[in-house]
């Protein structure tokens, strides 16, 4: 099927959506343009996946009803980290405003709050709903806690997806409810290798900092891991995210700058901590440099002249180790 035939036929599956029209390409910009029908094709398809929620809520029978925000609480399992500042949110409310509301959230009864419900996925319409003061329209279904996450992640999937570290965060939290792994991979639709990894980071890294920080979008797995294995195996590091975090301007800070901060605040205080020992000759011409830190040490010869002699000497220098060395030991 062509690009424009997909985009017909998701812009006539959103029944009850208003669909923006991709913007014409722009000869001298083509970058922009590529931006432009990438956020266009984006809306297309998270409005079609709404209307599909919404058909499929018809089609099994449920009834939309309107509920007051007052009586409704959140999922018992958070899985996104909430932002003062949300550009998407505040489009969200908007468009609510302006239009209404087009598609239900999803509801349970509460399990111990009699008349009172709990959110399965629509947390952001529920919001926008009890901000502007009006009531929600919600579809209520009987779930258990299982179908529940499995709904937030299905939720997940289609539209907006989570930063790596929230899917960490919510891993992190379904196993502390107990949920085995299967049931988290289902969740989060990844497989088992990938849960491990998102655990690692989550286990690793304190949640004080990863709330700290934010979703931070724009920073993927192998920044986090590396952070996670940083943060873990150096207690120095910890000590300076810890300052970095009591900063008054951080949470100031746009979140992925966040992230940014704090790993520049673990790499740049190693560098200073290595110590670099200069090797000169008598006259002070420099010849080389060694280079300890915790990992090692490193010799970089800057003399081609030193450089040749070196390693016209090495099996010199390696017998007088081995000579000094086992004299040691013997003593």
């Amino acid at each position: 099927m062509k690009g424009r035939d997909i985009l017909k036929s998701m812009v006539s599956s959103a029944e009850h959506t208003k669909a923006e029209t991709p913007q014409a390409p722009v000869a001298h910009k083509p970058a922009g343009a590529v931006r432009a029908m990438n956020l266009s094709l984006g809306r297309l398809n998270e409005e079609a996946a709404a209307a599909k929620d919404l058909r499929e809520a018809i089609a099994a029978g449920d009834k939309v009803i309107e509920l007051d925000p007052a009586l409704i609480e959140v999922s018992f399992i958070r899985d996104r980290i909430p932002l003062e500042a949300d550009p998407q949110f505040d489009d969200l409310k908007t468009s609510i405003a302006d239009s209404g509301q087009q598609v239900p959230i999803l509801v349970r009864p509460h399990p111990s709050k009699p008349s009172h419900y709990q959110a399965a996925y629509g947390h952001r319409r529920l919001r926008a709903a009890n901000d502007l003061g009006r009531s929600v329209k919600a579809v209520v279904r009987n779930l258990t806690d299982e179908q529940v996450i499995l709904a937030q992640g299905q939720e997940n999937g289609p539209r907006i997806d989570l930063s790596f570290i929230e899917r960490a965060l919510f891993a992190r939290r379904l196993e502390e409810h107990g949920f085995d792994r299967d049931t988290i991979a289902r969740a989060l639709s990844v497989d088992k290798p990938e849960i491990s990894r998102l655990l690692q980071v989550a286990e690793n890294v304190p949640s004080e900092i990863i709330l700290a920080i934010g979703p931070a979008p724009k920073v993927g797995r192998p920044r986090w891991l590396a952070f996670a294995e940083r943060l873990k195996d150096s207690s120095a590091a910890a000590k300076r995210v810890e300052k970095e975090l009591q900063a008054a301007d951080f949470l100031a800070t746009e979140t992925n700058k966040r992230f940014d901060r704090l790993w520049k605040a673990m790499t740049v205080a190693e560098k200073k901590s290595k110590d670099i020992e200069a090797v000169r000759t008598k006259k002070g011409l420099p010849l080389a440099s060694i280079e300890h830190s915790a990992r090692g040490s490193k010799i970089t010869v800057t003399s081609a002249e030193f450089a040749e002699f070196l390693s016209s000497h090495m099996h010199e220098f390696v017998a007088m180790f081995e000579q000094e060395k086992d004299g040691k030991s013997a003593d």
